[in-house]
């Protein structure tokens, strides 16, 4: 996931999340989110999206 930019890895978050895939996945995802401080992206985007 570290070849991935920022806005890829968020996309690939969604869609993950929107595909109901593997919750092992999500949150391999969401650790490298955390692991680059971007977790406020994603709670931003949650919010605005539900």
């Amino acid at each position: 996931m570290k070849k991935l930019s920022d806005d890829s890895l968020i996309e690939v978050y969604f869609k993950a999340r929107a595909l109901n895939l593997n919750l092992a996945f999500i949150k391999l995802i969401e650790d490298e989110i955390d692991e680059r401080s971007l977790s406020h992206k994603i709670e931003n985007e949650f919010s605005v999206n539900t």
